[in-house]
């Protein structure tokens, strides 16, 4: 395990020759594990092999201009809580990603519209409330690349998380590890991975139950009927065909069972009649929700001298079914719905670069993907009068189905123009254009400049046009009439399908290396948005529903610093940022008209707005005891006040402590053994307070726990 190390803060990956650098270029597992082979004897051809075609497939999408924050292997060991923690918890410590509550991240003011990588190829996204999909645990390195995007970067563009898979070309060997405590909190794991001729593999797999699987909608340490069972398993073949030739299959799967937990001494306040029953205590509400992801890529890889390209085919499955208590739903909220939500996306990416001289390089790709979503919602509701008062006491069905298949396409090229030996320009274009509920398409210019002024010294200014279709896997086509006349009424009649976002995106920073060990990174971003993309809760079910705000903006300032000497490894980040949009032009039935009027006509602050947002860490590590810390702060997200979003939540701090000791006993050998303590204060804090544009419960974050791991390699 090495020391923790938040990789690079750094704006640009550019190599000083050659093909601009990913930041997986240097990817600690795969580097470091060749010196150590090195050392004791040659360096194995095939892992030499492994080694290049790895450098030839990151060359394919370098992030020139963007900017990146990057984690490797080691820094994702060094965290409290390591690898066991979700990957929405690791990337909390990257600058400008706000948390929210169902494990949602905000970064840069978005709401979702965030890309998932896995070496290079898109993973879709899938329908998911509360679950991690994936793991850090099977990651080499995990890196966040925003800002102006290159064009290889599109559809989802607030954020890339490119993950880097461990491979067996580079680790022999695997761990087995147990990691529990508070909260009735236990989860196993496993790793596993080596080589066999030219085959290279990894596998992993964890499973965890615990009692707080959602936040806690009362702040309480224990909440009432939280319990949580998630298992998770991932696996990697590689095998290297010849010098220049590799292909690859990767398969993923997640399954989570969640009790939606439920707050102590409420009463039904709508004075609604089931059958003669009036009353129901809230704390014996039974609501669940499972979810199901599968996903799989089959890849081919040919690296020749000046070019390389690399092929996927990819298919996900995913889905969602809320189960209700019918009897308090109805008392609660004069609806109970059973909802069950699928989708099934496969897909074919191809991207590749030619290296055409010492100046220039090309780089080009293209995009298919087909996508079925359906599902099928049954509603218990009270039929009721023209003045909303309830006909009788017997509840009645409302049935509201829909399957619908989307397409997309996507097609980019762009040129790496060295046109000065400290000057570099990327520039090119892409083409998206979809058919779902909507059919929608635009090209999209982009443009990065990159100035090495100094060898300590990098600047980078970019523009980019970002075109965001709506998820469609949350979009549904509800007949809104088919509720009219009951207790679950909206209050407008109107439902415009979700458009996409189009978007002018312009980006501005600095790096500075000011002495050895501290670097300091400053950027600055802003964002012109038409048919501004955001989601909301507006139902019993946790499925967020996307709308669209006829304008929007987002805009902000990030500061990042890192400083490490020897043993000892920090990092410090700030960001100020607004998010604003004004008038809501689709999915209107799920406002209430209040709103709806006064969006119509003046900007307000979206619900993920936080205004300020802060983290930090440090590690030290004596011989064999690892030492770390880390911390998040918020401002506080937003919440009604006079107006809608009109007031902030108050601001928290959560500070995190582990300690990581390695034992090597008798019999059993070397052994880590890890201790944490989470909010080491018991800082209680509301993330949401129930109130908001689409906001649903109040959610606050985690309790104080303590937790111990054993971690033994073989």
């Amino acid at each position: 395990m090495g020391a923790f190390l938040l990789g690079s803060v750094s704006t640009v990956a550019l190599a000083a020759d050659g093909p601009a650098a990913s930041p997986a270029d240097d990817a600690a597992g795969a580097t470091g594990s060749i010196g150590n082979n090195s050392a004791s004897g040659p360096v194995p051809e095939v892992v030499v092999t492994a080694k290049r075609l790895l450098d030839a497939r990151n060359s394919i999408q370098p992030d020139l201009g963007a900017s990146t924050y990057k984690l490797d292997e080691s820094a994702l060991e060094a965290q409290p809580g390591g690898v066991n923690n979700g990957l929405n918890q690791v990337m909390l410590q990257a600058p400008g990603v706000a948390q929210d509550s169902f494990g949602q991240l905000h970064i840069r003011g978005e709401h979702a519209n965030v890309q998932y990588r896995i070496n290079g190829v898109i993973l879709p996204e899938g329908i998911s409330g509360f679950g991690q999909t994936l793991s850090p645990r099977f990651a080499h390195s995990v890196s966040l690349v925003t800002g102006a995007l290159p064009a290889q970067y599109g559809l989802r563009t607030a954020g890339i998380i490119d993950i880097q898979t461990k491979s067996g070309a580079f680790d022999n060997g695997g761990d087995v590890s147990v990691y529990g405590g508070s909260y009735n909190t236990l989860q196993t794991s496993f790793d596993i991975s080596g080589s066999s001729g030219n085959l290279n593999y990894f596998a992993s797999g964890d499973f965890k139950t615990s009692g707080v699987g959602i936040e806690s909608p009362d702040g309480s340490g224990k909440p009432n009927h939280d319990r949580t069972e998630n298992g998770r398993g991932f696996v990697f073949v590689q095998d290297i065909l010849d010098p220049d030739t590799q292909v690859s299959l990767m398969a993923g799967t997640e399954r989570g069972q969640f009790q939606i937990p439920t707050r102590s001494g409420q009463s039904p306040g709508l004075g609604y009649n089931l059958n003669g029953v009036t009353d129901y205590p809230s704390d014996k509400i039974d609501e669940n929700q499972r979810e199901i992801t599968h996903y799989a890529a089959a890849t081919y890889l040919k690296a020749l001298d000046t070019v390389t390209v690399q092929s996927s085919i990819y298919g996900r499955y995913s889905s969602l079914w809320f189960k209700p208590d019918p009897t308090p739903d109805l008392l609660y909220n004069g609806i109970s719905q059973e909802a069950y939500r699928r989708s099934v996306a496969g897909g074919w990416q191809t991207d590749g670069s030619w290296v055409v001289n010492d100046h220039h390089t090309l780089r080009a790709g293209l995009l298919l993907q087909v996508e079925r979503s359906s599902g099928k919602t049954t509603s218990q509701v009270f039929p009721v009068d023209d003045d909303g008062n309830q006909i009788g006491s017997t509840p009645t069905t409302v049935r509201d189905d829909f399957g619908k298949t989307g397409y997309s396409e996507s097609v980019y090229i762009q040129d790496e123009w060295k046109f000065a030996p400290d000057w570099t320009l990327n520039f090119g274009g892409r083409f998206d254009s979809f058919q779902q509920f909507d059919s929608e398409s635009q090209f999209s210019p982009r443009v990065n400049l990159v100035w090495q002024a100094t060898s300590k010294t990098t600047v980078h200014a970019g523009y980019s046009r970002y075109f965001t279709p709506p998820p469609f896997e949350l979009v549904s086509n509800t007949a809104v009439s088919k509720y009219a006349g009951t207790s679950a009424a909206a209050a407008s009649s109107t439902n415009d399908a979700p458009k996409a976002e189009r978007a002018h995106y312009f980006d501005i920073g600095v790096e500075q290396k000011l002495f050895d060990g501290l670097t300091v990174g400053l950027d600055g971003y802003y964002k012109k948005s038409k048919n501004m993309l955001d989601e909301g809760q507006f139902g019993a079910p946790i499925i967020l529903t996307p709308f669209n705000y006829d304008e929007g903006t987002q805009k902000g300032v990030e500061v990042s610093l890192t400083y490490a000497v020897g043993d000892f490894q920090s990092y410090a980040n700030f960001a100020v940022s607004k998010a604003e949009g004004k008038k809501i032009v689709s999915s209107q039935f799920s406002f209430s008209q209040d709103d709806l009027d006064y969006i119509a006509t003046h900007y307000i602050p979206v619900d993920h707005d936080q205004r300020f947002t802060a983290s930090a860490g440090a590690s030290y590590r004596i011989d064999r005891t690892l030492l770390t810390t880390d911390l998040i702060y918020g401002s506080g997200l937003r919440a009604d006040g006079a107006t809608p979003n009109g007031a902030a939540l108050p601001g928290y701090v959560q500070v995190n402590f582990g300690a990581v000791q390695t034992l090597d006993l008798p019999t059993v050998g070397v052994m880590d053994v890890r201790f944490d303590v989470i909010n080491v204060f018991d800082e209680k804090y509301e993330i949401r307070d129930g109130t908001g544009v689409g906001v649903g419960a109040p959610q606050y974050g985690p309790r104080r726990g303590f937790y111990v791991g054993l971690t033994k390699e073989f």
